[in-house]
């Protein structure tokens, strides 16, 4: 009877072996952002791509913590040396505005990787070998929201809102221009550089302006462009969005937007990491992989249309 005991015993601690040795650590991913996770532009992109990462990994296979609000440099590098310091497979710097702080972080913490953009500097050239970065191609996204613009605009004036001219805020806005100046060469397309990720009656002062100098049309990048769209949205100018589909926010006047799906990159550098490669990799996003995605809203693109007629403004059958 002791015997058969313990034989049961024996086959227990066996299966209970095999199944410890079969559970799976956790994938683990710090976030630290400027602004908020529901910013609907920078911050929100990316909360958004690690959501569905987790969706797909499951909850026990992938986990992730953020810290918001970092637009103060000494917070965020804080933050993102206090995350490393507890394990985390992955820091994510999540802003261009962070590369000097990784440059001191980073070597203090080679068994974790760090990433940061939007950018193509890894700092390799400094003998940096645990720091990946990525960088949408905005450009493209940009150019196709131009062609659109330059169709629907009446007055042939259009204004970008932009934070600081660089990274994927420049490259996107050096698209639009391109793509409404391929559309209709007599346009005029206004740009102001803000100076300012997070201003946001900044942003609404500046598209007041523009829309009293006759745009009819309006765009942007980062968080602070919330204040224009609802500018726009009262003086009834058009919209087109980047970072996330930003017609939830405004359905009658937001056309389109440039939808970020950083999962592009995240799914490859996850892989890397796994597989012991900590850093070094440039991850682009664009039009052809995935990476940049265009959300046409309906409500926004025929939306004057609708509402002439509604008006009487548009005579139909007449």
């Amino acid at each position: 009877m002791n015997k058969v005991l313990s034989g049961f015993v024996l086959v227990a601690l066996i299966v209970s072996s095999i199944a410890i040795i079969g559970m799976a650590t956790p994938f683990k991913v710090a976030f630290v952002t400027p602004s908020t996770i529901n910013d609907s532009a920078w911050s929100q992109s990316m909360y958004d791509a690690l959501m569905t990462i987790q969706n797909e990994m499951g909850e026990g296979n992938f986990q992730f913590v953020y810290s918001e609000n970092m637009f103060v440099i000494s917070d965020a590098a804080a933050a993102i040396r206090d995350y490393a310091s507890q394990g985390y497979d992955l820091v994510i710097a999540h802003g261009s505005q962070y590369g000097g702080s990784l440059v001191d972080i980073a070597p203090d913490f080679p068994n974790t990787a760090f990433a940061w953009g939007s950018t193509a500097n890894t700092f390799s050239d400094q003998g940096i070998t645990n720091i990946f970065s990525y960088q949408p191609y905005s450009e493209q996204g940009g150019y196709v929201n131009g062609v659109l613009a330059a169709k629907l605009s009446e007055s042939g004036i259009m204004g970008v809102i932009g934070p600081i001219e660089t990274g994927d805020a420049k490259r996107y806005t050096e698209g639009f221009e391109q793509g409404v100046m391929a559309t209709n060469p007599n346009a005029k397309v206004s740009v102001t550089w803000t100076g300012s990720y997070s201003d946001v009656s900044l942003a609404a002062e500046t598209a007041r302006t523009m829309i009293k100098s006759g745009a009819d049309v309006l765009t942007g990048t980062s968080q602070m462009v919330i204040g224009a769209i609802g500018v726009a949205k009262k003086e009834g100018a058009i919209w087109f969005g980047y970072d996330v589909d930003q017609a939830p926010l405004a359905p009658k006047i937001v056309v389109s937007s440039v939808i970020v799906d950083w999962t592009v990159a995240l799914r490859p550098m996850i892989d890397a990491i796994q597989s012991g490669t900590m850093g070094g990799t440039v991850y682009d996003l664009t039009l052809a992989n995935g990476g940049l995605k265009i959300a046409v809203n309906a409500e926004g693109l025929v939306g004057k249309t609708i509402e002439g007629i509604i008006n009487g403004d548009i005579k139909v059958g007449e």
